[in-house]
């Protein structure tokens, strides 16, 4: 029987993107108990984002489910599988690293390891610090943060310190422009909003994510930044005075590959870009992938509630089935990025913002929200427990 995509996202099949004068819907979303109907939306305005006025949906999902679901508290709490996956990892490439030193860099096999092995370690490792960073590994904050400093050492740079405190404004201030660094800026829309642009977005991911939050939003250098770096540091040098610099190579390579054109970083993509001219601002992915990626493709369920480790985000799901089976999801995160290279109807402008408090109105976008229409309240990530992380430095 063949898989029915009608509730998928938008990268079912090669077929995406090919009409450019009438495109045929290729969504549909419940109408009645008679049937579903298409989602014929048209396309969203390549030259801007889109701008909404109305509140992140996780809040009020999250209320919602914790009304008709009480016991869902009990799916929050910690993990302790995670810090053995952690340590299991960071052992194999760290070992596997050693093991290629005399290797060149540039031979088949190196690179074929770095590509298949290496990157998808070291995406299990951006993510196992993802989950660290809502302190879901040990109970308190500086265990975590501490395992988030020994989970970045395959990494090859230093990065989890500064990641918690981006990755905490994306989930408190979703879409906020200025604010929420998982954004694409401006200066993006303008120079990659063409097939060849975005072949070059898919190809550098992760330096866009590692280099954004710093021209974006700047932040406060604390103690435990100076610990990752310096930490980082000494690994690397110790890792290169004993075995020479390819060992260091093979980590970074593998880093690189994990954030570029792999199957699994196709997440980057997938999670909050829009699809089908649909305002859905998250998307998640149920399959098998998940299973060396915490789960992260349960991302509506994550955001709707951060304090449930990967473990249980399934038992979230089928808990509440009412609230997620109706969702759109992606049933392939590889396809999500060849239809996001090949479709004209999405690209680096398929992202929804918000104007941040107080922001100027710098958009000419009719749908751009004026400051006067921004809510005055900040909705905080309520049941979260890294909201008390910072307040030691």
């Amino acid at each position: 029987m063949a898989t029915n995509y009608s509730l998928f996202g938008g990268a079912d099949s090669l077929d995406e993107g090919r009409s450019t004068a009438e495109r045929s819907p290729r969504r549909v979303i419940p109408a009645s108990e008679k049937g579903e109907c298409a989602h014929v939306a048209p396309p969203q305005d390549p030259k801007d984002f889109l701008w909404l006025m109305t509140e992140e949906p996780h809040r009020t999902r999250r209320m919602a489910i914790m009304k008709a679901h009480p016991e869902v508290t009990k799916l929050m709490g910690l993990e302790p599988l995670t810090k053995w996956v952690v340590l299991f990892v960071v052992s194999l490439q760290v070992g596997l690293s050693i093991l290629l030193r005399n290797r060149s860099p540039t031979s088949p096999l190196f690179i074929f390891i770095a590509y298949a092995i290496g990157g998808t370690a070291n995406h299990n490792i951006f993510l196992a610090i993802h989950e660290i960073t809502h302190n879901l590994a040990f109970r308190g904050v500086a265990p975590n943060k501490l395992l988030a400093i020994f989970a970045n050492l395959p990494i090859g740079i230093p990065y989890s310190a500064a990641f918690k405190g981006y990755h905490i404004e994306h989930h408190k201030f979703m879409g906020q422009d200025g604010i929420d660094t998982d954004l694409p800026t401006r200066l993006e829309l303008l120079l990659l909003n063409n097939v060849l642009g975005k072949v070059f977005f898919a190809t550098f991911q992760i330096l866009f994510y590692a280099l954004r939050p710093t021209f974006v939003r700047s932040q406060r250098l604390t103690r435990w930044h100076f610990l990752n770096i310096a930490v980082q540091l000494v690994f690397d040098y110790a890792l290169v005075k004993a075995f020479g610099v390819r060992p260091l190579i093979y980590l970074i390579m593998s880093s690189f590959f994990a954030g570029s054109l792999h199957p699994f970083a196709g997440h980057f993509i997938a999670e909050h870009y829009l699809w089908d001219g649909l305002e859905q601002e998250t998307f998640s992915y149920y399959g098998p992938l998940n299973i060396l990626a915490y789960n992260v493709g349960y991302h509506n369920e994550h955001h709707d509630f951060p304090s449930i480790p990967w473990t249980r985000l399934p038992a979230l799901r089928a808990m509440a089935p009412e609230f997620y089976d109706n969702i759109p999801s992606h049933p392939s995160w590889p396809m999500v990025i060849v239809n996001f290279i090949r479709d004209k109807e999405v690209g680096i402008f398929a992202r929804a913002k918000r104007l941040g408090k107080g922001r100027p109105l710098n958009c000419s976008n009719k749908h751009t929200p004026t400051p006067a229409a921004q809510d005055e309240e900040v909705v905080s990530d309520a049941g979260t427990s890294e909201e008390e992380s910072d307040k030691s430095e």
